[in-house]
């Protein structure tokens, strides 16, 4: 509310329309109701023109998945408005939120892109209250009689964001007064430096990636000939850390949020030379004969859903799956050597312990998602109903109903793409047979119906 009126206040010397957008996430039930009915009233009230979205309608995502859920469906309805004809976005961001932000991110683990903080202006999106504290900015709804709601889960200890916010924050006032202001004024030295370092950056990648076709191993070739990024291993090994860092902030941001977990992860594939990370069940970057390059992995069938067939890999060890592509599969002796040397757990997605395999699953069937599936994605320690986890995934809706799946029952145990669900895959000590399905080309060869 105090954005609203500072903006309608400047609104004449800006030169600038204000409209108002409110997202009811639905999460609060009539709580949430009634913000929305206070925000109809004050828009009218102020004749401001008022865009009211609601989770779950119009082809708008629903606000599960807490936080992270709730955010994404926010900026799904902004970037709707830009499409729509709105120029800007303007977010009411204070110097508190960001100094909220900085801690959090540093409590989770973040490098100099996260300790940047939230940027003053950023695509279409600008914060003009970064420059006041949250205190000021309700002293301002004071003096201008303004009335405005708090979320009253903003009160509970339940979020990790509250706790620092009601514990944190205060503790760092006591020892000194401008602490948040202080913290903010480290974003913005932060923010710099990770503008250098990007620019840096975009030198490293553009002078790793001058590669000729005929100097690339097959693997990499074609990967560079289907328009892939590829860079030289020697070039990007050779960089300050640094740099490096900066560069595979870049190359995670494109596909996923780039967690600092995920930033290490390819420096040490660098460095290491070989091995694989995969950043979204489509997207894997890969090192190895002295290339770093992208590839898609979404080995999807063109044709339509596939019939149910029983998987038995002692007795088949190849299954049309449409569009000249056939799922293969071996068993051999596990071995975890390779286990030992891959960045990521990700890595080893489509290997699974084979005896585990069976002893839970006997009964397999190699088939398309069906509605009831369930998935239990490696390392989430979560169940969600497949149809949720592919919205997640941003797994395009023309593949949905193609991608291959194995299941028992509504239990899907392995996804193409994405690999077996969470505690399939072999462990350190464990010894017998492995399981390995592997995605195959067979040019002219199609599916039998």
């Amino acid at each position: 509310m105090a954005l609203l009126r500072i903006l309608l206040a400047l609104a004449r010397s800006l030169e600038i329309t204000v409209t108002a957008c409110h997202v009811n996430h639905r999460l609060r039930g009539g709580s949430a109701d009634a913000d929305e009915a206070f925000v109809r009233s004050e828009c009218a009230r102020l004749g401001v023109p008022l865009r009211v979205f609601r989770a779950g309608e119009k082809g708008l995502p629903d606000a599960s998945g807490g936080e992270a859920g709730a955010r994404a469906l926010r900026y799904a309805c902004f970037e709707r408005l830009c499409r729509e004809g709105i120029d800007r976005i303007a977010t009411a961001h204070t110097v508190t939120d960001q100094a909220e932000t900085l801690l959090f991110r540093l409590a989770r683990g973040t490098g100099l892109h996260g300790a940047g903080g939230i940027r003053p202006m950023r695509d279409f999106y600008v914060r003009p209250l970064l420059c006041l504290t949250r205190a000021e900015v309700e002293s301002y709804c004071i003096a201008c009689g303004q009335k405005w709601v708090t979320d009253e889960t903003n009160l509970s200890d339940a979020y990790a964001r509250n706790r620092l916010r009601h514990d944190a924050l205060p503790a760092l006032r006591q020892a000194n007064a401008g602490a948040e202001r202080n913290l903010a004024r480290f974003c913005e030295k932060v923010a710099q430096a990770d503008a250098y370092f990007a620019r840096a950056a975009g030198t490293l990648l553009a002078r790793a990636g001058q590669v000729r076709p005929e100097d690339c191993p097959p693997a990499v070739r074609r990967a560079l000939e289907a328009g892939e990024p590829v860079w030289r291993l020697d070039i990007l090994q050779e960089a300050d850390p640094l740099i490096l860092e900066a560069a595979a902030h870049a190359l995670v941001a494109p596909h996923r949020d780039p967690e600092e977990l995920y930033i290490r992860l390819l420096c040490d594939l660098v460095q290491r030379g070989s091995g694989a990370v995969q950043l979204r069940p489509e997207v894997r970057m890969r090192a190895g004969q002295g290339f770093f390059w992208q590839e898609e992995t979404w080995p999807v069938p063109s044709d339509g859903p596939l019939p149910a067939v029983p998987f038995c890999p002692e007795k088949r060890t190849a299954y049309p799956m449409g569009g000249g592509l056939w799922l293969c599969v071996r068993l051999s002796e596990a071995t975890f050597q390779e286990k030992t040397q891959v960045v990521h757990k990700k890595d080893l997605k489509n290997v699974a312990d084979y005896a585990r395999i069976t002893m839970l699953h006997p009964a397999l069937t190699l088939r398309s998602r069906l509605p009831g599936d369930v998935y239990r994605p490696a390392g989430r320690n979560i169940t969600k109903p497949l149809r949720k986890w592919m919205n997640e995934q941003a797994i395009p809706p023309q593949l949905r109903d193609s991608l291959p799946v194995l299941a028992d029952g509504s239990e899907v145990v392995w996804v193409c793409g994405a690999g077996f669900a969470e505690g399939l895959a072999p462990q350190q000590g464990d010894s017998g047979l492995a399981l390995y399905l592997e995605i195959e080309t067979r040019k002219g060869e199609q599916r039998g119906r």
